[in-house]
């Protein structure tokens, strides 16, 4: 049993550097221990092509085939496919290989329930994590088997008709970071578009499969000013996520999008929905959507949080600053793919009134924004709460958010800090209605932040 698995088990799934946080015999424990924690004998598995994710799925395999259920093999997959064949077809549990945007040399595991829940820390892999230090028992009657299960097929099929598309009018550049979208930027998108790192290759060798460091947008960047695109589109490594470049190739903060897919749901001009969005997404967004009619829910980070909230609150859409947007009609789940065929139609909708990206961003974007800052401190809850302190006594707030860390609104400012659920830092957010007033919310927070350092 490898100590440093506990490190590896995060608030949203399992990952880690393969062979230092986890290796074979911890992967086949996972899968081994899986089927009755989820109580299920049949388990979805699909994988991303990392050069570690055979050596994954074989341990995977024997582990679940050992404790007597059944693999269900969908090969090489998105994320979002995986979520979605849990769901279409009945599974009461599934498994997809991933570090999604991470280096090459990290993998991981995803894992949902039935109907595409996700199973976070605190719904289950803590429990998976204690499991695990359990002797193996090899006591099934009979082994399990290993069922071939492609649907790449049938989930293009899906992705093409779940809704009504239209963009053929928009000229793109589409970066599929040699990521997972390569399996189907071409048959959504077309072959008049222009397309970078379309071939699947796990070692990542062109750029990091993140779109949110800026030098992996810079390919992607130079591509639609050198062929005077309307916009760029670029994936993370597994398509749950999607970010997009302006004509201008300037890069589009990715909550700001929750506002542009307000419009792909209207009807009779109002929007007449829930949305959610993540705790750290501009004000802007909540209130560009709540003059087209729509009720806005605000909530912690990340799918293992979003995607059952968005179900509880019965809400037609939501998204998060990192670029994940999520679907009622996808279960309630996340999808690349799909968010980029409805933030293309809506693009292509005002291209014909004459708007390009750049002038509908700036009529929603009405704030001055950080950006998401990242300090490393010794005493988190400790940092934030005096951080809280020493806000609150300057103003009075017109509103606090207490989950996942703090929100903090004024009348004409508000910021977020939140402790990462994956690195030692604290981050924090903030906007205001002037560039002076968000400096000085900087400087303070960099002068109280220093003294837990």
């Amino acid at each position: 049993m490898n100590d440093l698995i506990m490190s590896a088990f995060k608030a949203y799934d399992i990952r880690g550097i393969f062979n230092e946080d986890f290796d074979e015999e911890d992967v086949f424990r996972i899968g081994y221990y899986l089927p009755g924690l989820l109580r299920t004998h049949k388990i979805l598995i699909g994988s991303d092509a990392r050069e570690s994710s055979p050596a994954i799925h074989k341990a995977l395999c024997d582990g679940v085939i050992r404790a007597g259920a059944d693999v269900y093999d969908m090969g090489m997959s998105t994320t979002p496919m995986v979520y979605w064949a849990t769901a279409r077809f009945g599974f009461g549990a599934s498994i997809m290989i991933t570090a999604s945007h991470n280096p090459p040399q990290y993998n991981g595991m995803k894992i949902s329930r039935e109907n595409a829940l996700p199973v976070g820390y605190d719904s289950g892999l803590n429990k998976l994590e204690h499991l695990i230090q359990s002797p193996v028992v090899h006591n099934a009657v009979i082994n399990g088997k290993i069922i071939e299960f492609d649907k790449k097929t049938e989930y293009l099929d899906f992705l093409i008709h779940s809704g009504q598309y239209d963009f053929g009018n928009l000229k793109m550049a589409i970066d599929c970071g040699n990521g997972m979208a390569g399996l189907f930027a071409r048959g959504l998108f077309g072959n008049e578009s222009f397309y970078l790192f379309e071939d699947i290759d796990g070692r990542f060798p062109n750029h990091l499969p993140n779109p949110l460091e800026g030098k992996n947008l810079e390919p992607l960047k130079a591509k639609v000013l050198e062929r005077e695109c309307d916009l760029g589109v670029i994936f993370d490594g597994d398509a749950d996520r999607v970010m997009f470049i302006d004509e201008n190739a300037q890069f589009i903060s990715p909550d700001l999008m929750i506002a542009v897919l307000a419009h792909y749901y209207l009807r009779n001009d109002r929007l007449y929905a829930r949305v959610l969005h993540d705790i750290r997404t501009s004000k802007s967004v909540s209130e560009y959507i709540e003059k087209l009619g729509g009720q806005v829910h605000i909530w912690k980070v990340g799918r293992a949080f979003a995607a059952p909230k968005l179900r509880e609150i019965d809400g037609l859409f939501g998204g998060e600053l990192a670029g994940h947007y999520y679907f009622k009609d996808f279960y309630f789940s996340d999808s690349g793919l799909m968010s980029a065929l409805r933030l293309l139609t809506v693009l292509s909708r005002f291209k014909t009134r004459g708007v390009r990206p750049s002038r509908l961003i700036q009529s929603i974007q009405h704030y001055h924004n950080s950006g998401e800052l990242n300090f490393l401190v010794r005493n988190k809850t400790e940092a934030m709460n005096e951080l809280l302190r020493v806000f609150l006594s300057k103003e009075d707030p017109l509103r606090v958010y207490d989950f996942d860390g703090y929100r903090v609104e004024f009348s004409g400012e508000w910021f977020n800090v939140r402790p990462s659920n994956t690195e030692p830092y604290l981050r924090f957010i903030a906007e205001a209605n002037t560039s002076e007033k968000l400096s000085e919310m900087i400087e303070t927070t960099k002068a109280i932040l220093a003294r837990f350092m």
